[in-house]
């Protein structure tokens, strides 16, 4: 009876750990599903529960461990530059180095929160099984929001999700105030489905879906007028072009790539229209709703004269907004908060230690990244690691011209990504081998052994 109850014990421990498990992936996930929704997590009580949520599922992770009564650690590279950044913004916190104490601290518990969203990213997403049902939940989420965009952009009423009027205006497009954010967004999540797609991982028509998924996303990058947006989505098609020319794919990526072009150019004829080709062409044209790109040119020589005056570590982490008005060389009605230049206001930020531990970061994303791509078409290990790298890839070419990394939400999704990418391998499913049964002439064979 001692001995059931034991065992009846161990199960509900069993039972436990596993619930457990599943709510910090799923949560996990799920946190970063909701930032986009929120607006892209840039209003206080969005942060905060990116923070609070983050916090909370990293305990539910150690209770998990406490109750399994060991520690499972899995090793990251970028563990290293990830503690050496926050090391180096705790300094400039803790020594008055920032030129705004407060705003440091406040992006000094952002980026923890960034940090915390990676670490259980690879402690809970280990298995290839949870990748491909990660990977399906974000093919549906990216649908979703881009379908929701499209209708957005064909009934518009200049209010989020129909109901709420920017305080700020803005461009609207999705559920982000500013087209360009929407569109880092879609580079983030395109390569999902467009990687799933081109993959023998899952059935023929979950591979035309995810096609078909693709292309929509891709086509809103288009119809929301991002220009940063298409060259960056741009060069992720030429990257995963290259790489399948390399591995020398026949007629069924021919068929797929024209299938998705085909879909591609209808959606951008039947809903862009003369609109999109005038966007593309005019790309010396103002906009009401956004800076200019003359103006983004003046924003970025400032941001070197700013650099300039503290090369070595910088203003302090999240004080460009406080800093620049005393460096601003031009007149203008708009509150300019960001560089419009993720590497100038790092630059400007951290100096050029941070920039420096930022371009280790990034090595250390690719290298981990290339390692596993080989055999993506097949391998669930380089399918996952190749749409990381697309998607990164992407943000990192548009922030050339604006400040994705700046908006919680999509930052969150860029640093788990890279995480992904540059992690161990995830532990695959091994098929178990039929025994061979022997013939009657090995029979013989044995037994002339014997004698």
């Amino acid at each position: 009876m001692f001995r059931a109850k034991y065992k009846a014990k161990q199960f509900d421990k069993r039972a436990i750990s596993s619930r457990l498990g599943q709510i910090t992936l799923y949560g996990t996930f799920g946190l970063l599903m909701f930032g986009p929704l929120a607006f892209g997590a840039v209003e206080p009580w969005s942060i905060f529960v990116v923070e609070a949520g983050s916090l909370v599922l990293l305990l539910i992770w150690f209770a998990k461990q406490w109750i399994d009564g060991e520690l499972h650690l899995r090793w990251n590279p970028l563990y290293l530059p990830i503690a050496a950044f926050g090391l180096l913004a705790t300094v400039q916190w803790i020594f008055r180095v920032t030129a705004y104490a407060h705003d440091t601290r406040s992006q000094i518990l952002l980026y923890a929160a960034y940090a915390m969203l990676c670490f259980l990213s690879g402690h809970t997403m280990v298995k290839s099984s949870q990748a491909r049902q990660i990977a399906v939940m974000f093919v549906v989420y990216g649908s979703v929001v881009a379908g929701l965009a499209l209708l957005q952009g064909i009934a518009p009423n200049g209010k989020l999700y129909w109901l709420r009027q920017p305080r700020l205006g803005g461009w609207i497009y999705g559920p982000y105030v500013n087209h360009n954010h929407y569109a880092g967004l879609m580079e983030l999540l395109v390569p999902i489905p467009l990687v799933l797609s081109l993959t023998h991982l899952v059935h023929q028509k979950a591979r035309i879906g995810a096609g078909i998924a693709a292309a929509i996303m891709t086509g809103t990058v288009f119809l929301s007028g991002s220009r940063g947006g298409m060259l960056a989505i741009l060069t992720e098609l030429a990257v995963l072009g290259v790489l399948t020319f390399r591995q020398r794919r026949g007629i069924r990526l021919a068929i797929g790539t024209a299938a998705f072009c085909i879909v591609l150019l209808g959606i951008l004829t039947w809903l862009g229209g003369k609109e999109l080709t005038t966007r593309v062409s005019s790309i010396g044209r103002e906009s009401r709703t956004e800076i200019s790109g003359g103006t983004r040119l003046t924003i970025d020589r400032d941001a070197i004269r700013m650099f300039r005056m503290r090369p070595v570590l910088g203003w302090g982490l999240g004080t460009f907004p406080v800093v620049y008005p005393e460096f601003r060389s031009f007149y203008t009605n708009f509150f300019v908060n960001e560089a419009h230049n993720d590497y100038l206001q790092l630059l400007d930020e951290m100096g050029i230690v941070g920039f420096g531990l930022m371009l280790w970061f990034v090595i250390l994303v690719y290298r981990g990244a290339l390692s596993k791509i080989g055999r993506w078409s097949s391998d669930v290990n380089g399918a996952v690691a190749l749409a990381c790298m697309l998607g990164t890839t992407g943000i990192l070419v548009h922030s050339l011209f604006d400040f994705n990394l700046q908006i919680p939400a999509n930052a969150a999704i860029y640093y788990v990504m890279c995480a992904i990418a540059a992690a161990p391998p995830l532990a695959q499913r091994t098929m178990k081998r039929r025994p061979v049964l022997p013939t009657d002439s090995d029979v013989v064979e044995r037994a002339s052994e014997v004698v």
